[in-house]
């Protein structure tokens, strides 16, 4: 039965499907085969593209990547396969794949049978050198570039670990550890030999390394030495035996001298090996950090030194976790286990655990069965630290009180407590432990709120603070505002005289209202007033006195009045004359401060036609509407003087206001003295 060959090629850019003509499994490695594959023209002829299907982006690449590499099938390369590689009828399908794994899976799946043959290398060799020229589109320099950003994502996502679990950490310090234990015994080694030269005696004294190189480095040249050295060195010893001992073999050493340039560089030398000391022991208190952060139970069980080399020697705390107990028993004795296999001896009975106190503590007799309790112990409490969500020391506790139990009952015979037993308190610790920390945790939810709170209501209230002041910056003052306001006002509210004659009359009644009811708008005083100034002997002081800033607007009209008073005809000559003998009125200027209640004095009345009884009859008040009469040079005049003049601002034109009113007023009382003073006659002379 014929069989045809397919063969699948994962590249970065996406799966190639490519369909084999003949192939030669004997000749695969003679020269002309292998001349063959490297030749463009030869291996086209016999190797022919059937499908290509690129990736989708960058991430879907990834995903295709990481799961031919764990040897899963992907569904985008399960629809792939399904749809190119035909069935198998007549003749059998083979589908040639570089890696066994994916080959099983795709044999189970889809049900199509897969090969690895050296044939089938031998054609992916060629397909990788030749495929950028048998896919249509894609160039050296694309291959390269998806190539690139495949590899550096796929190293990416390799590399990466969990920050709470960071067990390369772990494995980085236990190593430095190991190495300063053996650099640090070198060094002090080499200050012993180097100082005993000058006071031998001090290395059976100090038998501790740190000790003797403090202790060297104190002493220097044990001739000068200082009064206070006993106490000192009492400090570094924390005994006065030893101390008065140190100064009694100083005083008798058989020490050779030592020159001050080799007390200087032992001295420098000591130092270092002082500050690699200390360095471990910060090393030692990070490497505990870490493990009671990482695998908690694991350090609490065996401590956190050898805790530290099982995951080490591991290579992380999942592999840890997925070892065996008995992988875990012999971790580290792999030389011995394989020595002991090849030479058919016994096989080692523990490895790196044998540095836990545990097997030290136990029998000679029972150490190997310790050693098989213990690991078992180790990995549980691995497995707990790797996949526990919240990690504790809790399930760590147990344990060791287990082991603990263990070794009492192998020298003391006492029964130990079962494993469920404790397993069921463990949890129950365990639960405990996660709902205080969900209270504390809300409690500490609940003041962060409230302290956002509070801050967002500071801020509130200070955005709110600044925005006023900055109103108030902004706004003018009110004072100037209502001054203006009040001037538009009076000036929008002056009334226009009328051209006819009944105008005069509504004005008289409009004083006698004002007469019976004694209090009326300061405007409307105002008004009338302006209106009639020939009726002044009819208005009082009162009037006089509630003149307010309304009057002040009203006085550039009157202004204007007064300067064409030279060009006044006789009637209106004489009709000044009249008033201005019958009734001498002074009239104040009265500024807004000095402003008062008026006091009520008794009324003029009119010259010459004041009644008995103080209310004037209709025939006076028709005498006084004749003398009254005026020009229509007179009207037109007076209708260009009734239009408001516009409201001005600022201190200064009220300033020339006020002067105007004071020139107005000396003007009225020069035209009362030369009124009296004697005139010439005109034709056009009224009788009154």
């Amino acid at each position: 039965m014929a069989s045809q060959l397919y063969v699948l090629y994962e590249h970065a850019s996406g799966y190639g499907l490519f369909w084999v003509k003949e192939a030669e499994d004997i000749g695969a490695l003679l020269p002309t085969v292998e001349r063959a594959i490297t030749d463009l023209s030869l291996f086209a002829s016999t190797v022919k593209l059937i499908s290509f299907s690129p990736f989708k982006s960058s991430t879907n690449a990834l995903d295709n990547i990481n799961a031919v590499s764990e040897g899963l099938l992907h569904d985008d390369l399960k629809a792939f396969l399904g749809t190119n590689v035909p069935k198998s009828g007549k003749a059998q399908v083979l589908l040639g794949i570089g890696d066994t794994r994916v080959s099983g899976v795709i044999q189970e799946e889809l049900g199509i049978k897969c090969t690895t043959a050296e044939v089938v290398s031998e054609i992916l060799r060629g397909i990788r050198l030749h495929f950028p020229n048998m896919v249509k589109g894609l160039t050296m320099q694309g291959e390269a570039k998806a190539q690139l950003g495949l590899g550096h994502s796929y190293s990416r996502a390799k590399v990466k670990f969990n920050v709470n679990r960071a067990d390369n950490m772990i494995i980085q310090s236990i190593a430095l550890l190991d190495q300063l234990d053996k650099d640090i015994n070198t060094f002090s080694m080499r200050v012993k030999e180097w100082y005993s030269y000058h006071f031998p005696e001090l290395a059976k004294i100090a038998g501790d390394n740190y000790m003797y190189c403090r202790l060297a480095k104190l002493i220097g040249n044990r001739k000068a030495a200082p009064d206070d050295l006993e106490e000192k060195l009492e400090e570094i010893t924390m005994d006065s035996s030893k101390a008065q001992a140190i100064v009694s073999a100083s005083k008798m050493s058989m020490g050779m001298d030592v020159s001050p340039i080799d007390l200087i560089n032992i001295e420098s030398f000591c130092s270092r090996v002082i500050s690699l000391s200390d360095y471990r022991r910060s090393l030692v208190e990070y490497l505990h950090k870490r493990m009671q952060s990482v695998a908690p139970n694991l350090s609490t069980l065996i401590g956190d030194v050898v805790g530290a080399r099982l995951i080490s020697h591991a290579g992380s705390l999942t592999n840890l976790a997925k070892y065996p107990a008995s992988t875990v028993q012999i971790l580290g004795a792999e030389k011995a286990l394989f020595r002991a296999l090849k030479q058919r001896g016994n096989t080692p009975k523990y490895g790196l655990i044998f540095h836990s106190t545990f097997i030290g503590r136990a029998g000679a007799k029972n150490k190997g069965r310790i050693s098989r309790f213990l690991a078992n112990k180790c990995s549980i409490a691995s497995r707990i630290d790797c996949f526990t969500e919240i990690p504790n020391s809790i399930f760590g506790e147990k344990l060791k009180d287990q082991v603990e139990e263990r070794l009492k009952f192998y020298e003391t015979g006492d029964a130990p407590r079962k494993n469920a037993e404790v397993m069921k308190e463990a949890v129950i610790a365990s639960s405990l432990l996660k709902s205080q920390q969900n209270e504390v945790q809300e409690h500490v939810d609940t003041a962060d709120k409230k302290k956002k709170k509070k801050k967002k209501r500071k801020s509130e209230v200070d955005t709110e603070i600044i925005d006023a002041i900055g109103t108030e910056d902004t706004e003018e003052p009110k004072k100037k505002k209502s001054k203006k306001d009040k001037k538009s006002l009076a000036v929008a509210e002056l009334p226009t005289e009328t051209s006819n004659g009944n105008s005069e009359q509504s004005v008289i009644e409009e004083t006698k209202e004002e007469k019976s009811k004694k209090k009326k708008k300061k405007s409307t005083s105002g008004d009338l007033s302006q209106k009639n100034e020939s009726f002044v002997t009819n208005t009082t002081e009162e009037n006089v006195m509630e003149t307010t800033t309304e009057d002040v607007l009203e006085k550039p009209s009157k202004k204007k009045k007064k300067k064409k008073s030279a060009n006044l005809s006789l009637d209106e000559k004489l009709e000044q004359s009249f008033i201005e003998t019958s009734a001498e009125i002074t009239v104040p200027v009265v500024t807004e401060s000095e402003v008062v209640k008026p006091k009520k004095k008794k009324k003029k009345s009119l010259a010459g036609v004041a009644p008995s009884d103080g209310v004037h009859t209709d025939s006076q008040i028709s005498q006084v509407i004749d003398l009254c009469g005026e020009s229509p040079k007179k009207k037109k005049k007076k209708a260009e003087v009734a239009e408001p003049p516009a409201a001005t601002n600022g201190a200064e034109k009220k300033k020339k206001k006020k002067a105007l009113d004071v020139s107005a007023l000396s003007e009225n009382t020069d035209a009362d003295n030369s009124s009296a003073k004697p005139k010439k006659k005109k034709k056009n002379k009224v009788d009154v």
